[in-house]
């Protein structure tokens, strides 16, 4: 029987930059890669372009914001449907911020959402704004990151 509590997920990465002599040295091997998920257009990766990247192809650091920016809007929408809140438009502009370490590790530190939700009723406009708190925290991304993601909510009435 299917546990209902558990969502498994699958998709294969391959490595598509081998320039004829593999990893021989730090410049000598492209980042690019695929992301292959069934049923799906290729998602073609890189590295930032910082890191020898290809600026034309997505990377994992975009990727992460995105999934959180995703994931809270989803989150959103759905906290919105459950307090009886008519969204009629949704638009984030997020930021992130990562810190590199002198050993070449990293990590993010902080992210931050600009979500700019259109309501259909003007007095539920300060309701929609209290939404994002209980959205973030139904988020399984936002849930799932050891940095803080932070919400700068404007909503806007139709």
């Amino acid at each position: 029987m299917k546990n209902l509590h558990e969502h498994h997920y699958a998709l294969a990465v391959q490595w598509t930059g081998n320039l004829g002599t593999g990893t021989s040295g730090y410049r000598d091997y492209s980042r690019d890669h695929n992301v292959l998920i069934p049923g799906l257009p290729v998602l073609k990766g890189s590295a930032d372009p910082t890191f020898h990247g290809d600026r034309e192809r997505f990377n994992p650091e975009q990727l992460l914001l995105a999934a959180l920016a995703q994931c809270h809007m989803l989150s959103f929408l759905h906290v919105a449907v459950l307090h009886g809140v008519t969204v009629l438009d949704y638009r984030d502009e997020a930021t992130g911020m990562m810190r590199l370490n002198r050993d070449g590790s990293g990590q993010f530190e902080s992210v931050t959402l600009n979500p700019q939700v259109t309501v259909a009723d003007a007095g539920q406009a300060g309701l929609a704004e209290t939404l994002h708190h209980e959205a973030n925290k139904v988020c399984f991304i936002a849930r799932s990151v050891n940095f803080p993601v932070q919400h700068r909510p404007v909503t806007l009435v139709a």
